[in-house]
């Protein structure tokens, strides 16, 4: 079942999220993961989606506002996208990433925008397969601030 988080899901949620953030080489770091997701739902600045199976949180997405302002509309940043280990190929990701599309289309957006890394075997199978185009258009730039 895909459904959108809740404040009660935060211990769960949390533990999922230290894991994506470990698969991505960070440190664990379960409470100040507890803090960050409690902030982004408390002030509403992200829209989580989560993957249930028998009471247990499987997956979840995460995206962020964002506009264009040459489009002159909301623009999703689906940021994260994570399901268990043990639940993988179960087509969670699939769900998550069509509740994602549903609250594009009810927020009347005008897309979303993800990035994934060149190595990322099976996400770079999953977009496109899910109806993503790979953007070659422009060149991505990131300011790190040190």
């Amino acid at each position: 079942m895909i459904r959108k988080v809740d404040i009660k899901d935060l211990d769960a949620l949390s533990k999922l999220f230290d894991s994506y953030r470990i698969f991505y080489h960070k440190n664990s770091d379960i409470e100040a993961a507890k803090v960050f997701l409690a902030e982004r739902i408390k002030n509403k600045e992200s829209e989580i989606f989560v993957a249930e199976f028998e009471n247990n949180l499987v997956g979840f997405v995460q995206l962020f506002p964002i506009f264009s302002s040459t489009r002159m509309q909301r623009y999703w940043l689906l940021n994260d996208l994570f399901v268990d280990e043990n639940y993988r190929g179960k087509a969670y990701s699939k769900a998550l990433l069509e509740a994602a599309k549903e609250l594009c289309r009810d927020t009347n957006a005008c897309g979303m925008l993800l990035e994934t890394g060149k190595q990322n075997e099976i996400g770079n199978q999953l977009y496109p397969a899910c109806g993503f185009k790979k953007y070659d258009e422009v060149n991505f730039y990131e300011w790190v601030n040190e």
